[in-house]
């Protein structure tokens, strides 16, 4: 089980740790399985280094590792075309994993034909593994005011995709909230909707809930800092919170500024239910379930 470093030699190897990038030990595993609701396997691999395990595939070692630690099943999440295929190819053959396809919106800016991008996330939306449209959305904090008309361009396109092949929308929402909520107002949202790494206060929770969209957490709600979003989660309804790790990215206390991966969703989990006054192993139950409803069943 993982702790904080309570002795200074102890704090100097986490140190050491953090700076060779090493990957934190594993939590005590969860009782209950959950799901991460987005997971970016291939981004784990090339900036962390995964090793390959016994049969020598760094994909499986990073799904067997989130298996013990009870993560059960993982969302793949593309970020442009080439990435897309690969979800999309890995969750055709991997009964544990299903794919979500997108042009990222800080992505979106820079393609030398966008259309073309657009057209090859649509053909991937028909396949049957892949459950979601994204990580979609906007962002104006990496995206100054020269790419915002792009940007926003491909989100509405996004949206008709998922709305045309009844996928859900997973959407990246950085610095932009009323923004977003406008866009998915005026285009007329999916029937399922997903915000990724929720980022908003109470009242942005309150506006999301109320429209029915899903409010996925990731381990930036156990930073010491993330009171407004630990008082977004107390206030999400049961069957619309889910948990997400954004792997390699927003590595949960006490292994903040560490890789981060499936395996480690547990923390995060703890957070959510100590936040929410809930017992761990119920909330693990509700968050299975939405997955099962928002993306379908990972069997079939």
């Amino acid at each position: 089980m993982s702790h904080m470093p309570s002795t200074p030699s102890q704090s100097r190897q986490d140190k050491d740790a953090r700076r060779r990038g090493e990957f934190p030990a594993a939590p005590e595993p969860l009782s209950v399985p959950v799901f991460d609701s987005h997971t970016h396997l291939d981004l784990t691999i090339q900036e962390a280094g995964v090793p390959g395990g016994q049969d020598g595939d760094p994909v499986q070692a990073l799904i067997d590792a989130a298996a013990k630690s009870g993560i059960d099943r993982l969302v793949q999440v593309g970020v442009d075309v080439p990435t897309s295929r690969w979800g999309a190819d890995l969750a055709a053959r991997n009964e544990s994993v299903l794919a979500a396809v997108a042009i990222h919106p800080n992505e979106a800016p820079h393609l030398s034909d966008l259309d073309e991008a657009l057209r090859a996330i649509e053909a991937m939306a028909a396949e049957p593994r892949v459950r979601g449209i994204g990580e979609t959305g906007l962002d104006t904090f990496r995206t100054g005011d020269e790419g915002r008309a792009e940007q926003e361009r491909s989100f509405r396109a996004h949206i008709a995709i998922a709305k045309r092949y009844g996928k859900a929308l997973v959407i990246h929402d950085r610095e932009a909230h009323a923004d977003v909520l406008r866009v998915l107002d005026e285009e007329g949202a999916p029937d399922t909707v997903v915000l990724h790494c929720f980022s908003g206060d109470p009242d942005f929770a309150a506006q999301c809930i109320l429209r029915g969209y899903h409010l996925s957490f990731a381990g930036t709600v156990t930073f010491a800092s993330a009171g407004g979003l630990r008082a977004a989660a107390e206030m999400t309804p049961a069957d619309q919170i889910m948990v997400e790790t954004d792997a390699p990215y927003l590595t949960p206390v006490p292994h903040r500024g560490r890789p981060n991966a499936s395996y480690l969703i547990p923390l995060t989990v703890r957070a959510l239910a100590e936040a929410r006054g809930e017992d761990v192993d119920a909330l693990c139950a509700a968050i299975s379930a939405n997955g099962e409803r928002v993306f379908g069943p990972w069997s079939s």
